[in-house]
């Protein structure tokens, strides 16, 4: 991990104090409520509908087991005991006082944290590969080139106001596990056919009230001319992206109404004047970053654990959980594990406090003292040894975190909803619940096999149900709150937007409407087929069908 020098430090310390004294004038009158809002956005606070949210940064989605013990701290001492993991990587809490959070702000600097730049319309948190560095099907890790643009992004003078929020994914691996495709700027590492590596880019994707597949722009571009190329992007997009309207103002509305060739002309015009300049990356520069993420203190182990053949022989939950939760890793006799943190009758995306200490231990006790958060809201540890699952595993079960639901209908994503959220049109808890509570067998989850739900509570799709195999949006209907449902989404290699099936659904009808579309599916899927295989061939009537009558 990035450990910070004596400059971030200092940025850091500075920074706080400035916000301490920017609150107190707030706080006692001396700050208008408009002239505050930009400092508090800067900080990462937002004005929910009930309280203060305090969204803290976790870049690239690593945690080390020290700073989760401190947003465990704050959780139990300036929350109400739990947190929630977001789709960006970070974590939000919902309850702090106002004056409070310089405080707040002034413990996470204690263990190199901060909420910079995790709100407002400028560069947000890069995301990536939640496996990344670990992965058995890794192209390159990815985490530097995070760092990288984590370092050229923040406090960068000419994007601080751009004329939105602006998001950055990296996806290093030969499967996308990063929703790359669906972000303002989605980067994939690629080699050419003179095996060097670099990446190709892609721009203008998106969710929201205008959900967009990215536009791929460069189909090569070399690796020390990441930044340059990333400067480029952002010059076009600050110049020309429309600052009199919030809703049209995402580069994915100015790489649509540009089209994507002319867009990529003004583009590769601007990155020609400044291409082999400061900002190219050298070598010294790329390996600078590297050293950040050298590999842990591995053990030679076998490629085969005789323990864990055993286990998984012996013990049937086990071997479910295997199945679903571990994943191949790099280096022989490890394993990578994602901890669920989606049992039925629990928001998806919150931990307790008590969750994040016992998490911590044993990211200490079997990962090298590490944790990742994942865009689908679940914890990994990346680096367990194969000879200690069984263990590992048993011990999840314990806090009930051995949840075999990875990929399954349970693994719901979904944003807070009007629990919480100012903008939501509608709760998106209760339906993740409900959902859950009706979909509570495990031999019947396994059954249905991988399907992924998404859940929002606006159009602003925090939930990302635009990509969800079945995403779900809530609605307002005269006062009333309803759910419109979409199927065929997917945020993988074959990124897709879902259709929308046809009128909403009061809250009620949410689950009964779901068995009809997992029983459409049961019916018609052939040999081996996914539900989104399934959709893809037999398109959308026969759910419409099956949800409205053959009269609709």
């Amino acid at each position: 991990m990035y450990r910070y020098d004596q400059y971030d430090h200092k940025m850091l310390e500075d920074r706080i104090a400035q916000f301490r004294d920017q609150t107190r004038r707030f706080l006692s009158g001396d700050l208008a409520p408009t002239e505050f809002l930009p400092l508090r956005l800067q900080n990462g606070l937002y004005i929910q509908r009930l309280a203060p949210m305090l969204r803290v940064a976790i870049p690239y989605g690593m945690l080390s087991s020290t700073q989760l013990r401190k947003l465990a701290f704050i959780a139990d001492y300036y929350d109400k005991g739990y947190g929630h993991f977001t789709t960006r990587q970070n974590i939000q809490f919902n309850w702090p006082a106002l004056e409070d959070v310089p405080d707040i702000l002034a413990h996470l600097a204690e263990v190199e944290m901060h909420a910079i730049q995790t709100s407002g319309n400028c560069i947000r948190n890069t995301t990536t590969d939640q496996f990344a560095g670990a992965a058995a099907n890794e192209i390159e890790d990815s985490r530097p080139y995070c760092e990288i643009i984590r370092q050229w992004s923040t406090f960068h003078p000419e994007f601080a106001y751009l004329p939105r929020k602006f998001k950055i994914a990296v996806c290093g691996t030969t499967d996308d596990q990063a929703a790359t495709q669906v972000h303002d700027i989605g980067l994939y590492i690629v080699r050419n056919d003179a095996g060097e590596l670099g990446f190709r880019v892609l721009v203008g994707g998106g969710l929201g009230r205008t959900p967009v597949i990215g536009k791929e722009i460069r189909a090569f571009l070399p690796l020390h001319e990441l930044l340059t190329y990333l400067d480029a992007i952002l010059r076009v997009y600050n110049r020309e992206g429309r600052r009199d309207n919030k809703y049209k103002a995402r580069i994915k509305i100015l790489v649509k109404e540009t089209g994507v060739d002319a867009f990529r002309d003004k583009v590769e015009k601007e990155w020609r004047a400044i291409k082999g300049g400061p900002l190219r990356l050298t070598d010294a520069e790329i390996e600078r970053c590297r050293n950040y993420f050298q590999d842990p203190a591995y053990k030679a182990l076998p490629a085969e654990s005789t323990v864990l053949k055993e286990a998984l022989s012996k013990d049937v939950l086990f071997a479910s959980w295997v199945a679903h939760n571990v994943s191949a890793h790099r280096k022989s006799g490890y394993a990578i594990v994602t901890v669920s943190m989606k049992p039925t009758g629990v928001a998806p995306g919150d931990v307790t406090s008590g969750q994040m200490q016992y998490l911590a231990d044993l990211a200490d006790q079997y990962s090298f003292g590490e944790v990742r958060i994942s865009h689908e809201q679940n914890v990994i540890l990346a680096d367990v040894e194969q000879d200690a699952l069984y263990a590992l595993w048993q011990a999840l079960r314990a806090e009930r975190l051995g949840t075999a639901n990875l990929g399954l209908l349970t693994d719901i994503i979904c944003c807070p909803g009007g629990d919480f959220c100012a903008l939501a049109n509608a709760k998106s808890i209760p339906i993740a619940e409900s959902i859950q509570r009706q979909f509570d067998d495990q031999t019947r989850l396994q059954d249905i096999g991988e399907l992924s739900v998404n859940i929002s509570g606006c159009m602003n799709a925090c939930g990302h149900h635009h990509v969800g195999n079945i995403g779900i949006l809530g609605v307002d209907k005269k006062g009333q709150e309803f759910y419109q449902i979409s199927l065929g989404g997917s945020s993988d290699d074959n990124a897709a937007l879902g259709q929308i099936v046809g009128p909403s659904f009061a809250q009620e009808e949410v689950p009964g409407v779901m068995e009809k579309i997992v029983a459409v599916y049961l019916r018609q899927r052939g040999k081996d087929e996914r539900f989104i295989d399934t959709f893809n061939r037999i398109g959308i009537d026969p759910f419409k069908e099956e949800v409205y009558g053959k009269a609709h």
